[in-house]
């Protein structure tokens, strides 16, 4: 009997070490947050005349993060209907409640930070009208044009039947001839145009009691990938029969 206690140990000890092993890796290979409740709202987005609940959910990055890498909506009805809507991952997730596309019913539009520094967003816009959640496609500009000219200047058009706005960027001359675009004379050395960034901000906007709401775009063109900001496009769009129709648009120089 005691040879039989004493040859168990060894086996014990070894089964010991190797399941402090196993938790100890676990541990540090880290596993998902639980999921929480970034917020949960009560709007009727159904047109039914009740209020749904709204809880828009999502898992964090890590537990030291700020970033939700899965972000989702669960939407229940007075009457047990169910909806579950997967969003864009991002910063600071909300939704914003507007009849948008002006069906009488309030879309919900979602947005969250690309990243940190709140200088790009996602949106999606999504109805719910007739009890089936349906995606509508947002805005975008067709025609944007951004050429460098000689003389350390970039010609700025925003429409087919808009003047050209022109940008001098005679300050940063120096750094457009390290980069071969200029000579130092400021002739232009080899085609080059400006980057247009896609629509980085959204927010809805009131056009008129008669025709309700609108959403106006912000949309920043660089001279160069990520740097020197030559202005922003500023856009007044309104949903009409299905799509995004400009109302107005203008070119805000940077100062």
């Amino acid at each position: 009997m005691k040879l039989r206690f004493y040859a168990l140990v060894p086996l014990c000890l070894t089964f010991f070490i190797f399941s402090l092993g196993f938790v100890t890796f676990a541990n540090e290979k880290g596993e998902e947050p639980e999921p929480v409740v970034i917020k949960t709202y009560e709007e009727d987005i159904t047109g039914d005349g009740l209020k749904e609940t709204i809880k828009l959910k999502g898992v964090l990055l890590s537990e030291d993060s700020d970033y939700f890498h899965k972000v989702w909506a669960n939407i229940k009805g007075k009457y047990n209907q169910q909806w579950k809507i997967h969003f864009e991952s991002g910063y600071k997730p909300t939704i914003l409640f507007n009849d948008l596309t002006h069906n009488k019913v309030n879309d919900m539009l979602y947005q969250s930070a690309s990243k940190d520094n709140n200088e790009q967003y996602n949106y999606q816009l999504y109805t719910l009208k007739n009890e089936k959640a349906t995606e509508i496609p947002l805005p975008e500009q067709d025609y944007i044009q951004g050429k460098f000219k000689d003389n350390f200047k970039v010609d700025i058009r925003i429409s087919h039947d808009a003047d050209s706005e022109i940008v001098n960027i005679k300050n940063q001359a120096s750094k457009y001839v390290q980069l071969g675009i200029y000579n130092e004379q400021g002739e232009l050395q080899k085609p080059t145009s400006a980057v247009i960034n896609p629509i980085s901000f959204i927010e809805p906007k009131l056009i008129s009691k008669s025709k309700g709401m609108g959403m106006k775009s912000f949309q920043q063109i660089n001279a160069t990938k990520n740097t020197d900001q030559l202005g922003t496009i500023e856009t007044l769009w309104y949903y009409e029969k299905g799509d995004w129709i400009i109302l107005k648009t203008k070119w805000v120089r940077e100062d």
